[in-house]
């Protein structure tokens, strides 16, 4: 374990040299299939526009689902 309480290091097994560094939730989103889907997809350098237009998209559903004058 990382010098830093909740950082976990991954070590080269040959040169015991810290290769990666984690915390608890790298470690989630690294070993659940669908959110590191979605971590790929919107941590991608281009992704602002999509992120923003599904959040828009989630958020105005969310919003809606509480307005019983809609129906």
């Amino acid at each position: 374990m990382a010098e830093k309480e909740g950082v976990y290091e991954g070590r080269d097994r040959k040169t015991h040299e810290v290769k990666w560094t984690g915390t608890r939730v790298d470690l989630i989103f690294g070993s659940h299939s669908q959110l590191r889907a979605l971590a790929e997809v919107y941590a991608s350098s281009d992704a602002k526009e999509k992120f923003v237009g599904d959040f828009v998209a989630a958020w105005t559903k969310v919003m809606n689902a509480d307005r019983f004058d809609l129906v």
